[in-house]
């Protein structure tokens, strides 16, 4: 149920839109920096030579 936001009603959608886009491009931007360091990670622990069972 959406409330009457009268002549506001643009305003509030507008930036409740814009704030779900942001939030939404910062998870994603987080997903893809985790994945590049990720393979950067993997890269280097393969050059040194330590597998992922080394402890």
């Amino acid at each position: 149920m959406m409330p009457d936001l009268g002549k506001y009603a643009f305003a509030v959608l507008a930036s409740y839109g814009v704030s779900i886009a942001l939030i939404s491009g910062l998870v994603a931007l987080s997903f893809w920096q985790r994945a590049r360091v990720k393979r950067a990670l993997d890269e280097v622990e393969a050059r040194v030579g330590r597998g992922s069972s080394d402890g």
